[in-house]
């Protein structure tokens, strides 16, 4: 039964929920754009999901910043449900995206069925991105965001959105400033979504990369300070490369000139005691350049470099 107070006569503009509750859950009433009316189970999840496509309705129409993380990729497939073909997912190219990311971010757009192209984004022309100051994250932003607006005003989309979530409000995210600057909505984290909710409700919608470790560009392996070059991003990428085809999924090579600082999971460590484990990683490693290999006894820990930052500002109070 539908509450009653349920306004249809604006129902085309706005979707309206009620609910009611019976002896063994409580369920939420939706009714769509066209008066369709959807039935969902009201757990935390779902509800937030529900909040999301009403966010994503009301765009109207959008461009879709595509990285092929399963944050962005949950943005895409709710705006393909709820835009059609208003809306576009662009996978942004550059030195600083492996070409493996690349190839999967296009294969679910494709899984997905949103309209998608890649363009070419030239952060590492940037002599301040090169630098690798501790806003590094900004210019890279700065770039794609910029050729993103320039797609949604040439082609009519109202806006352009991204993946970022919840949880990214508090940590060190210099790249939130180019959202602001290019006014980018950011429909997970309108929502409420943290990086929970988002691979509860992308295994909930059925997409291969619910369960996929993140993969931040790969500029965040340089301590900062230190330039980027094309070849060192080449260097990491055939590294961490190396480290994933023999099943270590969360992993980092930290760039430290002739030295790799490898980040793997605690309980893979033991798998470097292995002879010919190890005797393949340090030859193929010293094939790449480097001459020194070195281990992270702290083991994997995203942002780790951030660490250096986190001790100048300790030092500053």
């Amino acid at each position: 039964m539908i509450t009653s107070g349920l306004n249809r006569s604006i129902a085309n503009k706005h979707a309206k929920a009620a609910r009611h509750t019976n002896n063994r859950q409580e369920v939420e009433i939706i009714l769509t754009d066209d008066n369709r009316a959807e039935t969902i189970e009201n757990s935390p999840v779902q509800a937030k999901l529900v909040h999301l496509r009403r966010i994503v309705r009301e765009l109207e129409s959008a461009v879709v910043a595509l990285s092929g993380g399963v944050d962005s990729t949950l943005v895409a497939r709710v705006a393909a449900d709820e835009l059609g073909d208003r809306a576009l997912a662009v996978i942004g190219e550059s030195a600083t995206l492996p070409e493996k990311e690349k190839q999967e971010a296009i294969q679910l757009a494709k899984t997905i069925g949103i309209r998608w192209r890649v363009i070419r984004t030239e952060e590492t022309d940037n002599l301040k991105f090169r630098s690798n100051p501790a806003d590094r994250c900004y210019f890279c932003k700065n770039e794609l965001f910029e050729k993103l607006r320039r797609i949604a005003d040439s082609e009519g989309y109202r806006w352009v959105v991204d993946g970022t979530n919840a949880d990214d409000v508090g940590d060190y995210r210099p790249g939130l400033r180019a959202n602001r600057e290019w006014n980018v909505r950011s429909p997970l984290r309108e929502a409420g979504f943290g990086k929970q909710d988002i691979r509860a409700a992308a295994k909930e919608l059925g997409l291969p990369n619910w369960d996929k470790p993140s993969m931040p560009c790969l500029s965040s392996r340089f301590p900062y300070g230190q330039p980027i070059d094309v070849q060192a991003l080449r260097q990491v990428e055939k590294a961490e490369a190396f480290l994933r085809e023999r099943g270590l999924r969360e992993c980092r090579v930290r760039h430290f000139g002739d030295t790799a600082r490898i980040e793997i999971e605690i309980s893979k460590l033991r798998m470097l005691l292995d002879d010919d484990f190890r005797n393949d990683l340090i030859a193929h490693f010293k094939s790449l350049g480097y001459i020194y290999i070195t281990l992270d006894l702290e083991g994997f820990r995203s942002g780790s470099l951030n660490a250096v930052l986190n001790r100048k500002q300790a030092g500053q109070q």
